[in-house]
C-alpha cells in the first residue's frame, strides 16, 4: 500500500460526505429525533449521553456471525436490499472511485477495478476483483456485530439483526489490514490510527448505536467523548 497524508482540511472534507450520507441511511427507517448537523463535537456530546451504558463489555458465548443473517445478503430490508447486488457490492460502489464493472453472479454491475483511499489509514489501495486481491479492500462494520450482540442485539428478532448486518450507516469499504486489526473490538480497545478521522468514526458509532437502541460499554464511551471533543 502507498501511504497518502492528507491534511485535516482534506480529511473534513471526505469525512462530511461520508458523514452526510451515513445520516441519510442511518435515519431512513426508523423514527427518531434527527441527530445534530452542526460539526461541533458538543453536540454529538449530547447525543452520546442519551445512549444508555453498561459498566463493562461482556461478551457472550452465544454470539455467531449467522445469527445476522447470510453474509451480504440483498434479500433484507435496508437500504440497496433487493436491488439486484449483495451488500458488498453496493458499498464497494459507493465508495471507490475510478472504478470498472463487470457482471458476476451477485450482482449485474459489480466494481472489478478501483481505487479507495481508506479512511482508517490514509492508505491508498488499489482494487481488483479476485480471490486474492479483491481482500486487499474489505467491509467494515463500524459498530461490529459481536459488539452489538453483546450489547443488545441478541434480544432483536432475525429481521432486524440481518437489516443491521447490512446497513449502509453501518459499513465502510476500508484497508483489510485495519479491517482485521479491528476485529470486534470496540471503541475502548481500537479506534482508527488515523487520527484525523476520528471524529468522523466517533460519530458514526454513535449515530449507529443510537439508531439500534444498543448499549455502550462506559470505557468506550469515554474514547468516543474524547474523539467528539476534538470534532
Amino acid at each position: 500500500m502507498r501511504r497518502i497524508e492528507l491534511s485535516g482540511r482534506q480529511w473534513a472534507t471526505l469525512g462530511a460526505a461520508t458523514l452526510v450520507a451515513v445520516l441519510v441511511a442511518a435515519s431512513s427507517w426508523r423514527t427518531h429525533r434527527p441527530p445534530p448537523t452542526s460539526p461541533d463535537g458538543l453536540a454529538w456530546i449530547a447525543e452520546l449521553r442519551l445512549i444508555p451504558q453498561v459498566p463493562d463489555r461482556v461478551k457472550r458465548k452465544d454470539y455467531e456471525r449467522t445469527m445476522f443473517g447470510a453474509a451480504w445478503t440483498d434479500e433484507v430490508d435496508a437500504i440497496g436490499g433487493r436491488n439486484g447486488c449483495d451488500t458488498r457490492n453496493d458499498i464497494l460502489d459507493r465508495d471507490l472511485t475510478d472504478k470498472t464493472y463487470a457482471a458476476v453472479r451477485s450482482c449485474p454491475r459489480a466494481v472489478a477495478t478501483g481505487d479507495l483511499r481508506s479512511p482508517y489509514t490514509g492508505d491508498f489501495v488499489s482494487f481488483r476483483r479476485g480471490a486474492q486481491t479483491g481482500a486487499q479492500v474489505q467491509i467494515d462494520h463500524i459498530v461490529p456485530l459481536a459488539y452489538a450482540w453483546d450489547m443488545g442485539a441478541a434480544l432483536w428478532d432475525r429481521a432486524e439483526r440481518e437489516r443491521f448486518a447490512n446497513d449502509p450507516a453501518n459499513l465502510l469499504a476500508v484497508d483489510g489490514d485495519s479491517n482485521q486489526d479491528k476485529g470486534d473490538q470496540e471503541p475502548a480497545r481500537w479506534m482508527p490510527p488515523n487520527r484525523g478521522i476520528g471524529c468522523q468514526y466517533a460519530v458514526q458509532f454513535v449515530v449507529v448505536t443510537k439508531t439500534y437502541g444498543l448499549y455502550l460499554d462506559r470505557p468506550s464511551a469515554v474514547v468516543l467523548d474524547r474523539a467528539l471533543r476534538r470534532c
